[in-house]
C-alpha cells in the first residue's frame, strides 16, 4: 500500500476539526461507479459540513493484492482527499479485542458453536427478522461448551443482545427502527466481526459522521446499539441510494465497462468520470468536487437509486 504522502491529502487547518466523515472500502478489487459516487457522496458531506475525513481500509477479509493502492490512485484521480493517515484495520486487532473483552466481562457475551449451515436450518428467532439467529448456543451449560470444544468445534463470540430493535435517525431516511439479534463479534476463526470492528473503529477516529450506501442502513440499529453498550457515541448517518445496473440489481464490475479505468480505456477523462457523478446527483458538472461545498444540501439529493448503462453513458452527455 503506498505511503500517505503517495496521495492527496487535506490542508491542516488553523483550528482542528470537531469530527469526521469517513469512506472504509473493503480492499476486493477495482472500485465501480456506484462506489466512487458513495466516496464523493461521503466526501461532500463532511467537507461541507467544516469535517475532516478519513480513509480507512477495512481489510479484515475479502483482500486483493493491490486493491488498496488501487482504489486510492482512483478517488484521489477524481480530486478527492483526505487527513492522513490512512487506517488500516489489519493493524488494530488489539482494540477489538479490548471492546470484546470488556463485553465479555460485562457478562453480554457468549460463544457460539454453530455452523453457518446449523444457522440457515434453524428457526429464525423469535421476533427477530427473516434470518436472525435464533439464539441455539445463548443458555448452553458449561458442560455442552466443554463437549462442543472437546469436539473440535471453533467458537465464534456473539453480543447477548438485551433488546430486539433499536432505533436511529438517519439524514435522509428519517428515524428508523431495525432489528438487533445476537450478532458475531468475533468469527470462530478469530477474526473480529464487520459490526464490532466498525463501531471501535469510528468511535476511536472521532468520526461522528457516516455516510455509505442505502443496503446498509438495516444492520445500522446493531452498530448504534453496540456502541451504546461500550459506552460510545452513535455518529450522525446518511444512508444514500445506490446505483443499480438496467436489470435493477445493485452495480456490479460484471456489467460492463463501470470502474474508472474502464472509462479511461474508452477515452473519456476523471474529469470526465466526476461530472458523470455529480450530475446524477443533481449538482453541477465541475472538474474538482471543491467547487462543490459551498452549495451542497443534502436535502436537495435524489431519493431513488442511480440506473446507469454503461454503454450509454458517452451517448447522454
Amino acid at each position: 500500500m503506498p505511503t500517505d504522502a503517495s496521495h492527496p491529502q487535506h490542508p491542516v487547518p488553523a483550528t482542528p476539526p470537531t469530527g469526521y466523515g469517513r469512506f472504509a472500502p473493503s480492499p476486493s478489487g477495482d472500485f465501480h461507479l456506484g462506489n466512487l459516487r458513495t466516496a464523493l457522496l461521503a466526501w461532500l458531506f463532511a467537507r461541507s459540513t467544516g469535517r475532516g475525513f478519513l480513509m480507512r481500509i477495512e481489510d479484515l477479509d475479502r483482500v486483493k493484492a493491490g486493491a488498496a493502492e488501487r482504489q486510492l490512485d482512483d478517488l484521489a484521480a477524481i480530486g478527492l482527499d483526505w487527513d492522513p493517515p490512512v487506517v488500516k484495520q489489519s493493524e488494530r486487532l488489539p482494540h477489538y479485542e479490548q471492546a470484546t473483552d470488556r463485553l465479555t466481562t460485562a457478562g453480554l457475551t457468549y460463544e457460539c458453536f454453530c455452523t453457518r449451515k446449523e444457522i440457515q436450518q434453524a428457526a429464525t428467532a423469535p421476533h427477530g427478522p427473516m434470518g436472525a439467529y435464533p439464539g441455539t448456543c445463548r443458555d448452553l451449560t458449561d458442560a455442552e461448551r466443554a463437549q462442543r470444544r472437546a469436539a473440535g468445534r471453533p467458537a465464534a463470540l456473539r453480543l447477548r443482545a438485551a433488546v430486539t430493535d433499536f432505533e436511529i435517525t438517519d439524514e435522509l431516511h428519517g428515524r428508523y427502527r431495525g432489528a438487533v439479534d445476537d450478532l458475531v463479534l468475533r468469527r470462530g476463526d478469530g477474526t473480529p466481526a464487520y459490526n464490532l470492528a466498525v463501531v471501535v473503529d469510528d468511535a476511536d477516529q472521532g468520526v461522528d459522521q457516516v455516510v455509505r450506501g442505502d443496503d446498509l442502513l438495516s444492520s445500522t440499529p446493531r452498530q448504534a446499539y453496540l456502541a451504546t453498550l461500550l459506552g460510545l457515541p452513535v455518529p450522525q448517518y446518511a444512508h444514500v441510494p445506490l446505483v443499480l445496473n438496467t436489470s435493477g440489481q445493485r452495480l456490479a464490475k460484471r456489467d460492463g465497462a463501470v470502474t474508472l479505468r474502464d472509462r479511461l480505456a474508452l477515452g473519456e477523462t476523471p474529469e470526465y468520470v466526476l461530472g458523470l457523478l455529480t450530475t446524477s446527483l443533481g449538482l453541477p458538472e465541475v472538474t474538482d468536487p471543491a467547487q462543490l461545498t459551498g452549495h451542497f444540501h443534502p436535502e436537495n439529493l435524489p431519493r431513488e437509486p442511480w440506473t446507469l448503462d454503461p454503454d450509454g453513458l458517452s451517448q447522454t452527455r
